[in-house]
């Protein structure tokens, strides 16, 4: 008898977690290793539990594709370890039992680190090897990112008529993490081809009846379920889940009366909790209708536009001259001399400040207090955010700090690893990238949490991001612009330039841009500044004729401002005749160096339109 068949007359029985019972007996390395160097103590896995009465064995290869193993360097053996899996799973399993491979997620966090077109060639190689060894069907599993899913099920569809499981995960009941409810995406699922679609991970036996109560039973597929044993304790640094299975063989029943088809166990599951999933359903038939919970549809809110808010600054440098300025947080306690730098650069026409993250991975203090201090004050602030600083949770919470407090002018930035700063022993965390990032930041635009969980309301952030121009390869950098932009960059900050052919090169590599982009000015302070910058700042050169001007400057401090001022104020020119947005970098508090330039700015503008005019008449 077929899967098919039989998935049309009974409930079938899943296997449970193998990690789990690996990592109970001390392996703590790439578990699909096992595949070649122990085939036996993982062939002793199957078997328990297809004793326990499992009717659907699953291989050891979800994490067997090329990026996961990689990390092993065991990239070259993807096939191998595939094909072994299978091999083993169709040893253990009984009479009956079906074999099917298993392939997991590419993805994690960080979805810029993988493009769809390299999941979809790792894809192809591990759904090969299985496919040689002619499993019974294929099962795909813990994807939390929908858009994956739905293209690698979409690939197996279109290289086998072979049974399909198609497994999402949540973070939020009943939520996907783009935001789709749970019913749309297994609807979307079940038009792709698959036999089975349903639920795995992250969620114990109880979330996941709770999700599947507003999933209505699918016209043309079956569902499935496969819980966690519990929601997971940290004990003595490991994950411990403590549901006992008699528990887990009860809600089984629940799963049942919810249309699961299929049942069976991820994370902390055993053979005894299979086992008491097969005597709980013993005799028991599959449900054929279900009364369907009805979800509450959550209006998203926006709060009214007041009238005196600020035009983002996006928009605004779109239709004409804008003048951001960076003033450095304070890394010392008292914030005098920062306010009056502050209001000195308002009146010099800056029409917002930009605040820095943490600068050079040195502690300062939080640009989200003085932002709103600033703002208190009639200032305009840009937030820096970093990606060294905050896991996901704590991006997640600064950013509706942000949007409470009404600081919606934000800078998404990798930010400076926390080795070259103060405290080089400080854990960088980087959960996510600078893309990942500004993802987040439009999705909370979008009244979504990473999660997919609604915000109760959308946010109202203009999204800018930084460009290094100062590279070998400019077209590169450029190609980095248009995936920020794919992300939901609107605007772009430069990193200094100090050539005024490199401004000309700029213009013509970003011409087909329609993102503003505002051009990072910062003026030199001495010649051990300029030498500094051009022999130990990755990736910025100044010119033979700059640090020759600098040095000339000799050890005045006036003197040498002065000359770094006229240096810059020729860059500032070549800039705004190309450019709308001008981005001036304050070094070491000196506001009065970014007020002066500011202030010409003006008086450069001034002048061309008053030219403009006067040849008009």
């Amino acid at each position: 008898m077929g899967f098919r068949d039989e998935l049309e007359k009974r409930i079938l029985i899943g296997e449970g977690a193998m990690g789990t019972l690996l990592y109970s007996h001390g392996i703590d390395f790439c578990y699909e290793e096992l595949n070649l160097m122990n085939p036996e103590q993982v062939e002793k896995i199957h078997k328990a539990y297809a004793e326990a009465g499992a009717d659907i064995l699953q291989s050891n290869t979800y994490g067997a594709n090329y990026f996961k193993l990689k990390r092993y360097g065991l990239e070259d053996e993807v096939s191998k370890i595939n094909r072994a899996g299978i091999q083993i799973t169709r040893k253990a399993s009984g009479e009956g039992c079906f074999v099917f491979g298993t392939i997991g997620a590419a993805r994690s966090f960080r979805k810029s680190d993988l493009t769809l077109d390299e999941i979809k060639r790792g894809f192809r190689e591990q759904l090969y090897s299985l496919l040689l060894e002619d499993p019974d069907g294929l099962i795909l599993e813990t994807y939390y990112d929908f858009e994956e899913l739905a293209a690698v099920l979409k690939l197996a569809r279109k290289e086998t008529s072979l049974p399909v499981i198609a497994n999402v995960s949540l973070h939020e009941l009943g939520y996907l993490q783009n935001g789709m409810h749970l019913t749309e995406a297994l609807r979307h699922l079940e038009g792709e081809g698959a036999d089975a679609v349903g639920i795995n991970c992250r969620l114990g036996p109880h979330h996941m009846v709770r999700a599947l109560e507003e999933v209505p039973l699918p016209a043309h597929s079956y569902l499935a379920a496969y819980p966690n044993a519990s929601l997971p304790d940290y004990e003595d640094g490991r994950l411990v889940y403590q549901a006992n299975p008699e528990y887990f063989g009860q809600k089984a029943l629940e799963l049942r009366l919810q249309g699961a088809r299929i049942i069976g166990g991820c994370c902390g599951t055993t053979p005894l909790h299979i086992e008491q999933v097969k005597k709980s359903l013993a005799g028991l038939k599959p449900v054929s209708e279900k009364k369907v919970k009805s979800r509450k549809i959550e209006v998203m809110e926006q709060e009214p536009v007041s009238a005196s808010a600020e035009m983002p600054l996006a928009r605004q440098a779109e239709k004409e001259r804008t003048i951001l300025v960076e003033l450095d947080p304070p890394k010392k306690l008292g914030i005098s001399p920062f306010l009056k730098g502050a209001e000195v650069l308002k009146k010099a026409g800056a029409h917002a400040l930009t605040l820095a993250d943490n600068s050079l991975a040195t502690p300062r203090i939080s640009n989200i207090s003085l932002g709103t201090m600033l703002k208190a004050n009639g200032i305009n602030p840009m937030i820096h955010i970093t990606c060294r600083d905050r896991n996901l949770i704590g991006l997640q919470s600064h950013l509706m700090g942000l949007a409470t407090l009404g600081l919606n002018e934000i800078l998404a930035v990798t930010g400076d690893p926390s080795k070259i700063g103060d405290f080089p022993g400080a854990t960088s965390v980087y959960d996510v990238s600078s893309f990942d990032l500004i993802g987040l930041i439009k999705q909370f635009n979008e009244g979504l949490s990473y999660s997919g969980q609604p915000l109760g309301q959308k946010t109202r952030f203009s999204i800018s991001a930084a460009f290094n121009p100062n590279v070998r390869y400019l077209h590169k950098a450029v190609e980095r612009m248009e995936k920020k932009i794919t992300f939901g960059a609107q605007s772009f900050l430069t990193q200094p330039i100090y050539s005024e052919k490199q401004i000309d090169e700029v213009y013509e590599a970003t011409r087909h841009i329609n993102a503003p982009i505002f051009i990072g000015i910062m003026p030199l302070t001495s010649t051990k500044n300029a030498e500094f910058i051009h022999h130990e700042v990755p990736g910025i050169t100044l010119p033979g004729s700059v640090r020759k001007a600098m040095a000339l400057a000799g050890n005045d401090r006036l003197q040498a401002a002065r000359e770094g001022i006229a240096i810059a104020k020729g860059l500032v020119e070549k800039a705004m005749e190309k450019f709308n947005g001008i981005y001036l970098i304050t070094p070491f508090m000196r506001y009065e160096l970014t007020e002066e330039l500011t202030k010409f700015v003006d008086k450069v503008d001034t002048a061309r339109k008053a030219e403009v005019n006067a040849n008009a008449l």
